[in-house]
């Protein structure tokens, strides 16, 4: 099991920028694929992102192409989630996830994670 733990939401202007951790701990973090959620109140968890292993492959929600990037360090044991140019529909709380068999390329489903951080809060005010 890889635990997780999330860091660098708060509050920002529309338009600003804001740059997720999370942070793994266990010796299996570089073999497994990990995934970017997040949740607003009274709204369903959906998926933001999802990286391979290697970090050589990432997919992205439709919707937030070109605004966010996901990226990993397996040195650092971390992975990353880039938010740009943010709008106030990106309010939510964010969870990172990683692939519950251990699978090297993730999925988009959230029943396809086992392990889930605590989540992190992002604000964007207008």
């Amino acid at each position: 099991q890889v635990q997780l733990v999330e860091s660098g939401g708060g509050l920002v202007q529309a338009g600003g920028s804001l740059r997720l951790s999370c942070a793994a701990s266990g010796r299996t973090f570089s073999t497994v694929g990990m995934g970017w959620f997040r949740q607003a109140p009274g709204k369903e968890r959906e998926f933001v992102a999802d990286i391979s292993s290697t970090g050589h492959v990432t997919y992205y929600a439709d919707s937030l192409k070109g605004r966010f990037t996901i990226s990993r360090d397996n040195a650092k044991n971390t992975v990353y989630l880039q938010m740009n140019s943010l709008k106030p529909e990106d309010t939510a709380v964010y969870y990172c996830a990683a692939d519950r068999l251990g699978r090297s390329f993730p999925y988009t489903e959230a029943h396809e994670y086992g392990s889930w951080g605590q989540g992190t809060q992002v604000t964007v005010s207008t």
